[in-house]
């Protein structure tokens, strides 16, 4: 699957990783309903972190169609509101 991180490109991720995903989309699904900003912010940080960790970065003039659209590290808690469906960040 390809995941983009806005400002920063795109990684390429094994569907296996989208375990530990989902459990941080939900984590921080929780802090913005609760619009706890600093939980927010860990947890958007530790779901970026782990896209960039478990993923492999493609070339910067790849174009591949994104399956995932993530924010970039200082999006406000409202613009990632504002992104969401009801299922969060990582459809599943």
């Amino acid at each position: 699957m390809i995941v983009r991180i806005m400002g920063e490109g795109q990684r390429k991720l094994a569907e296996g990783h989208l375990i530990e995903l989902n459990r941080l989309d939900e984590e921080l699904l929780g802090e913005m309903e609760s619009r706890d900003e600093d939980g927010f912010r860990r947890t958007l940080g530790a779901l970026l972190g782990a896209v960039r960790r478990l993923g492999e970065p493609l070339p910067d003039d790849a174009l591949e169609p994104s399956e995932l659209i993530l924010p970039a590290p200082d999006a406000s808690l409202d613009e990632v509101r504002e992104m969401l469906s009801d299922d969060g960040l990582i459809p599943g």
